[in-house]
């Protein structure tokens, strides 16, 4: 678990899916997450299996982000490795995703910032990347503040759509923090 001052990063429960279904069945949500096809209730439960395997199998994964003063999960933030684009490989992303209720307010780049410090500080991890869709200005914003670059920009080989690769190295990340 890790905390910030607004928010709290934890593992996935049983009670959090309804509320991330709900986030991913918002189609502006969803509009730059491959395809921009929303999730059921379904989906969403295996897609917490998956993340929630993530964790044991690699060490680290997706946070769940609960909001402090309420204890209302807004989405989630944390670490994964982009499968779906190879050439990428071997890679860590960070990635956030909040219900729109949450948009605005920094609460995305707050969590990306824990969940980079996580990478870097308690796993060791060398470099981290964060990839979105060229034209998801909003989270291009957040991946600058994160102190991190653009490196490449290439297609997503699952939907077509054109991908912007940015990276920050654990060297450059302790440099900023110096």
């Amino acid at each position: 678990m890790l905390e910030t001052p607004r928010l709290i990063l934890r593992r996935w429960r049983e009670e959090d899916v309804a509320p991330m279904a709900a986030v991913h069945a918002d189609p502006e949500v969803m509009r730059w997450i491959r395809d921009g096809g929303v999730l059921d209730e379904q989906q969403t439960r295996g897609r917490i299996q998956a993340w929630e395997s993530e964790w044991e199998s690699r060490g680290f994964g997706l946070f769940a982000v609960e909001i402090r003063s309420t204890g209302e999960l807004a989405g989630f933030t944390g670490l994964s490795v982009p499968e779906y684009l190879p050439e990428v490989l071997p890679a860590v992303e960070v990635g956030w995703r909040l219900g729109r209720a949450h948009w605005g307010q920094g609460l995305a780049t707050e969590a990306a910032v824990a969940a980079v410090r996580f990478g870097f500080e308690e796993r060791g991890l060398k470099r981290i990347v964060s990839i979105t869709q060229v034209g998801n200005d909003a989270s291009e914003r957040i991946m600058v503040k994160l102190g991190m670059r653009p490196v490449q920009e290439t297609f997503d080989p699952t939907v077509g759509r054109r991908l912007r690769v940015y990276a920050l190295s654990s060297d450059r990340y302790h440099l900023g923090r110096g």
